[in-house]
């Protein structure tokens, strides 16, 4: 069987075993006419009066976006959103770039996620989460720490998120208020928000809003300093628009992800030995920080003891900025990582991503097909590969010639299910 994963910027080839179980989720074509179906939201939103209407002329206005980390076709929204609101002046904007604990854009990326225009007529800032005197305190989080968001974000007279909505693995669907919390938040509240317990959570997973911690501390923060207007859309596996949802936060929110998810989630009847799993393409696999979302897709439907193989080119590296390389350097396995971090004494960011890869590696291998070295691989406790078909015979030793195999050529854009009565580490 022939099937193409999502990697990089132009997918990579596999010839697999016929009996390959291929798992993809509902192919939806790009909108006719992706710019008048924006136009349209935003005259016509949901739950709110259309953008022009609401936003003064002499308003100053925010707009969040996602990081390059992320596919949000920003620069079709973003010069939507400014001709839209073509009585508000040009100084009256701030663009802030929703990094949370990632490292800034440079101009020459922002060209790339904006557009020229943009980044020559638009004012635009990173969020700096370690920076309080560009944060303001917004008072006390019932989950336990100060609420610290952009100050900017927060000063402006309108607030406008963008973003994208498919399954997240801890927050059950992204896109909505999580563009403002985590995006625009600081270190002190990111570091709650992502901490053991809210991780381990067994209801902080894909596709589940109902009870989940990490959704419902999002949700909370985003009320202390709600955005007056949200634009995200879906894409499929060419990161082309297939819906738009805009307006009021939540109950357009609630709808993108009830659409993500009747046309994400994918319902399989057993686990399997071997899970093969991109990490969606760039931008996604830019980083192996990144990849732990395709892993974590895997997770979902691999046998105890089994295997997974993630295809990620990571062009960024581990990154070499952040924690998550260095935490591996804490501890000599996954378990003795989970037994760390688990600890209430200790915090440092970037260990929820450590966290999640961990609970995944004491369930399963895994291996890693990539542009870092072997060593690289190695040192974040993974098993490098360099061929993916041979990685695949070679694992009919352990698992014999009955071996069974999925494939999620799209990795984290499908989420695959088993229904058990009893849930998984």
């Amino acid at each position: 069987m022939k099937t193409e994963l999502l990697y990089g910027k132009h997918g990579i080839s596999l010839e697999l075993p016929d009996n390959a179980f291929l798992i993809e989720p509902t192919n939806l074509p790009k909108l006719e006419n992706e710019k008048e179906a924006i136009r349209q939201a935003l005259r016509h939103p949901i739950g709110s009066g259309s953008l022009k209407e609401s936003v003064k002329s002499t308003d100053t206005v925010s707009i969040v976006i996602s990081d390059i980390t992320r596919p949000t076709p920003n620069h079709i929204l973003v010069p939507l959103l400014i001709e839209e609101l073509n009585h508000v002046p040009l100084e009256n904007f701030v663009i802030i770039n929703g990094t949370g604990t990632h490292r800034d854009q440079t101009r020459e990326e922002f060209v790339q996620m904006l557009g020229d225009w943009v980044v020559d007529n638009i004012r635009i800032i990173n969020n700096q989460c370690h920076d309080k005197d560009t944060l303001v305190n917004l008072g006390r989080s019932k989950f336990g720490c100060d609420v610290y968001l952009n100050k900017e974000y927060v000063e402006s007279d309108f607030r406008i998120v963008t973003g994208f909505i498919e399954p997240h693995f801890f927050a059950g669907f992204s896109g909505g208020p999580k563009g403002i919390m985590p995006g625009i938040a600081g270190i002190e509240t990111i570091l709650t928000f992502h901490n053991a317990r809210m991780i381990g959570d067994p209801l902080s997973t894909w596709g589940n809003m109902e009870n989940n911690p990490v959704q419902d501390m999002t949700r909370e923060i985003n009320s202390l300093c709600k955005p007056d207007f949200m634009l995200n859309v879906t894409l499929n596996r060419e990161k082309e628009i297939t819906n738009v949802f805009a307006g009021e936060l939540y109950e357009s929110h609630d709808l993108g992800c009830a659409f993500a998810k009747e046309h994400a989630m994918f319902r399989c009847d057993e686990r399997f030995d071997v899970v093969i799993t991109s990490n969606s393409g760039y931008p996604l696999d830019q980083n192996l920080y990144q990849a732990v979302k395709g892993m974590s897709a895997a997770h979902k439907i691999v046998k105890e003891g089994g295997s997974i193989i993630v295809a990620s080119e990571c062009s960024d590296g581990l990154p070499d900025h952040g924690n998550y390389a260095k935490i591996f350097d804490m501890a000599e396995s996954p378990q003795k990582l989970l037994d760390m971090i688990n600890d209430p004494e200790f915090k440092m960011f970037d260990q929820w991503q450590v966290q999640k890869q961990a609970v995944i590696q004491v369930w399963a291998d895994v291996y890693v097909y990539s542009k870092l070295s072997d060593q690289q691989v190695i040192n974040a406790m993974l098993k490098p590969t360099n061929n993916i078909e041979q990685t695949i015979e070679d694992l009919k030793k352990k698992h014999g010639d009955t071996m069974t195999i999925a494939v999620l050529p799209l990795g984290p854009l499908t989420i695959p299910y088993v229904e058990e009565k009893v849930s998984i580490k």
